[in-house]
């Protein structure tokens, strides 16, 4: 985002009394050296801004480890200058596009927190991660920020989580938020939550000119809505 364009959004957010999560996707070089100054760049860039924290898509899945670490560690050492948490984002593609991998980094860098997004990993595994339960579970301890998508196995994002086709999918979810929502009450941490269902092509459309499947807006806030109830109530019985 160009400048003026972060300065459009920044300025607005302020004066609607919003506060901003930083998203980072942009670095796509193949090359490793070009990539970590391209990512170190967008960093330095965003610094100034009142973010709340960055949302960061990291490194690439066919980088080494070795790799990879050195743009987490970089991202940790502009936190710690800045005081601006940098979250990795569970994405396809990146350091995190599965669960078993992203436990051996959450195995070797106690600090690595994350951006918990399982409907990415439900579509490279095939599966709504059943078999999976230490990853999962160890994914969960280390979130600090939830996108709320519904994903199922044979791709990221379900077509209306609304329709009761989709319920064992929406309530495999359900359980993974509940659980990341009740290790941050008992921690007495602050969950930031972005429900997460995008446009095409993550929206089914008829066709290239047609009218989606399902109202992006809609189910967005509909997610919205349901956790919102679901996690008041569970705090007033609490």
């Amino acid at each position: 985002m160009p400048g003026r364009r972060r300065d459009a959004v920044f300025a607005l957010a302020g004066r609607l009394g919003m506060q901003v999560i930083a998203q980072h996707y942009q670095t796509a070089d193949a090359d490793f050296g070009r990539h970590r100054d391209a990512y170190g760049g967008w960093l330095e860039r965003v610094a100034p801004y009142p973010a709340l924290k960055v949302n960061s898509q990291t490194g690439k899945d066919h980088f080494t480890f070795a790799q990879n670490r050195q743009l987490i560690a970089l991202a940790d050492r502009f936190s710690a200058r800045t005081g601006l948490p940098v979250l990795h984002e569970t994405h396809r593609g990146k350091f995190s596009f599965a669960a078993h991998v992203t436990a051996t980094y959450l195995h070797k860098l106690p600090e690595l927190r994350l951006t918990l997004d399982a409907s990415h990993w439900c579509a490279v595994a095939e599966s709504l991660l059943g078999d999976q339960p230490e990853a999962m579970a160890l994914a969960i301890a280390r979130t600090d920020h939830l996108h709320a998508r519904v994903g199922h196995a044979q791709g990221p994002q379900a077509v209306d989580p609304r329709c009761p086709e989709w319920h064992v999918e929406l309530e495999r979810h359900l359980q993974w938020w509940d659980a990341v929502a009740e290790a941050k009450r008992r921690l007495g941490g602050p969950l930031t939550v972005t429900p997460e269902f995008g446009p095409h092509p993550y929206l089914v459309h008829y066709s290239d000119y047609g009218p989606p499947l399902a109202s992006q807006w809609a189910v967005n806030v509909w997610v919205m809505g349901l956790l919102r109830q679901r996690w008041a109530a569970t705090e007033a019985s609490a």
